[in-house]
């Protein structure tokens, strides 16, 4: 062979599963349509936001690369959700959209085990049996034990602008053509789906003054663990809030004949949760208005990023919808916005270790899976490369748990829900979402990373140092009495409680609204010996606050855990199991779940069907 493991495009996911395949040992290609344009930003110049900036800090956790390129030359750093609990906060940088892929593509040019190769995969090799490799355009094969495709938005890909429609990839990018037919060829499944981008707009062009100023968050905020350099708040830009109005609407209305998306021009499903300007205005038909961010794009650019305006009008509407808009009366375009629409394979056709079910050797990562964003699509492409490796070194595939990440969470939803849209991670989707916080992915998966092989060693003892230090400090709070003294008795007053009656215990203390570690610490000696950073503080004030609620939710958790235990034999007959409903048994035939909690989750598969579906578990395990 002449590599290991192949990764076919050079976008989010494939850059992650190249790394992480590389950084375990193997020798990797990565194909590209274009190595200038790896790691590219070709939407929002953004990394983290809602759920998803929790995803990043998991990839960090687990040893892949995204928070750690996404914590340099950001342009600005907020914490979202900091008015609600800690279980929805989370990160979201606003990136450099120059400097962020120039910094992933000389860190691809640096890694050892790492060979990076422009061209155009058309075809698949193989056998009867697995996957061998690729075909170039040009008819130059590439022989490899394993295959990761991470495609992204190219596959037989069509960009729309009003009635116009180009073979193209993202920002005009070439678009890959065939592998979509070798798939198909292959007995692989494939659908279409939509995705888009607004407008970017000459910033110079925009009268600021009619928008709401939006900044960052102040503090030490990063998505690594590792990084131990901030850029200063103030030197971070700004970004600016608007709102549309009804004249906007107006122009969205009377134009949608001319948009492709009415007019009946794509036939892919779009992004319920980021839809385009004109699904919103003709969704909720009541609302008056819809926010609008404004976005640099880079340090060194004048392009401002119309977040929320995602459109396939044609150009001369674009023009009118946007100048009807607050401070872009004589708004300049820098460049227009457009659908995308392209190949993504059916979910029934991987299982939860991204390999697909009919073609072993064969991996899949990003928004050929189905998914829409750049976090979602590093996170598979990281458990992609991983769970390669694992099969050429005859390991188990890493199967993470609902309760253990929002990774698995994606995951587990993608191949035992589906989905006919492009799925978007929330924080909604996670039953246990006060257990996968944004302070604690370390916590959750550094430990898993390490047994991998992407930890270092440096960085493990850094951990577990970390985590001793946790557990010391919370033992000491719970079990350190305060007694009537009017210094506490000040702070708890200056805070607009009432005086305390007697002593209280520290951890009691802490559990209080408003009251900071950092003050209790004062009245305590024991923990002077403790350095600790700012996340680490974070971490145990939220252990300490909110211990019933983690408690209850750990609970829950392994309850859960019972049903994946409870693992269902690879040969079982599905479609003559008694007692189990026709419906239940063609969803569990196609998906065939690993575990009986996997299975439970299945759309039209019922209580009362995993009842049986159990009692013919244990008929089987007897009979065997």
């Amino acid at each position: 062979m002449d590599y290991q493991i192949i990764v076919v495009g050079g976008g989010h996911a494939g850059l992650e599963a190249a790394f992480s395949a590389a950084h375990l040992g193997m020798k990797t290609l990565l194909i590209s349509l274009n190595l200038k344009m790896m790691g590219n930003m070709p939407c929002n110049p953004s990394i983290g936001g809602s759920a998803k900036g929790i995803v990043v800090r998991e990839i960090d956790a687990l040893g892949g690369m995204m928070g750690i390129a996404a914590d340099h030359h950001y342009l600005q750093m907020k914490m979202l959700n900091t008015g609600k609990g800690p279980g929805v906060q989370c990160l979201r940088a606003q990136q450099d959209k120059l400097e962020y892929p120039s910094y992933l593509q000389e860190l691809a040019k640096n890694t050892a085990n790492l060979s990076l190769k422009e061209g155009e995969v058309i075809e698949l090799l193989h056998d009867d049996k697995k996957v061998t490799g690729v075909v170039l355009k040009g008819g130059e094969r590439i022989t490899s034990d394993a295959v990761i495709l991470s495609t992204g938005t190219y596959m037989d890909s069509y960009i729309f602008c009003g009635h116009n429609k180009t073979s193209a990839g993202p920002d005009g990018e070439k678009p890959s053509i065939g592998l979509s037919e070798c798939l198909r060829k292959m007995g692989v499944e494939t659908y279409r789906l939509k995705t888009g981008t607004p407008p970017r707009i000459k910033k110079d062009s925009i009268d600021f003054s009619k928008a709401k100023i939006e900044p960052g968050t102040p503090g030490k905020l990063a998505f690594s663990y590792m990084t131990k350099e901030f850029i200063p708040f103030e030197e971070q830009e700004l970004c600016h809030l608007i709102y549309t109005n009804k004249t906007t609407h107006d122009i969205i209305r009377e134009h949608l004949d001319e948009t492709a998306l009415y007019s009946g021009n794509i036939v892919g499903v779009g992004p319920r949760y980021c839809p385009s300007i004109e699904s919103k205005i003709m969704t909720f038909k009541d609302k008056e208005r819809h926010q609008l961010f404004l976005e640099p794009e880079s340090r060194y650019t004048d392009s401002i990023y119309l977040q929320g305006f995602s459109t396939s009008m044609s150009e001369e509407v674009q023009e009118l919808m946007v100048r009807s808009l607050p401070g872009f009366e004589k708004a300049v375009f820098l460049k227009y916005a457009y659908a995308i629409e392209y190949d993504a394979i059916r979910t029934e056709e991987y299982g939860l270790s991204l390999e697909i079910k009919k073609w072993p050797g064969l991996f899949i990562a990003g928004q050929i899976c189905g998914t829409s964003g750049y976090e979602e699509a590093a996170a598979l492409g990281l458990i992609a490369g991983i769970n390669a490796s694992n099969k050429l070194k005859g390991k188990d595939p890493l199967v993470l748990r609902r309760d253990q990440s929002y990774i698995g969470v994606m995951i587990d939803d993608l191949v035992t829900k589906g989905t006919e849209e492009p799925y978007r991670l929330l924080s909604s989707r996670a039953e246990f979402r006060l257990l996968l916080r944004h302070d604690n992915a370390d916590l959750r998966l550094t430990d898993i990373g390490y047994d991998i092989g992407l930890i270092s060693q440096e960085r493990y003892d850094y951990f577990i140092n970390k985590k001793k230090n946790i557990d010391e400090v919370t033992k000491i709070l719970e079990s350190t009495y305060l007694g009537k003294r009017p210094e506490i008795e000040k702070y708890v007053v200056s805070l607009g409680f009432n005086e305390l009656k007697g002593g209280i215990l520290a951890s009691e203390l802490l559990k209080r609204p408003l009251v900071k570690f950092n003050e209790i610490r004062k009245f305590i000696p024991e923990l002077d010996k403790y350095e600790l950073d700012d996340q680490t503080i974070e971490e145990i004030e939220i252990i300490e606050k909110y211990e019933g609620y983690i408690i209850k939710q750990k609970r829950d958790a392994q309850n859960a855990i019972k049903l994946e235990e409870l693992k269902i034999p690879n040969d079982i007959d599905y479609l003559n199991m008694n007692g189990v409903r026709l419906e239940a048994r063609d969803k569990l035939n196609k998906i065939r779940p690993l575990t009986v909690g996997q299975a439970s989750r299945i759309s039209g598969v019922n209580p009362s069907d995993i009842s049986m579906l159990i009692l013919n578990i244990k008929k089987t395990l007897n009979n065997d």
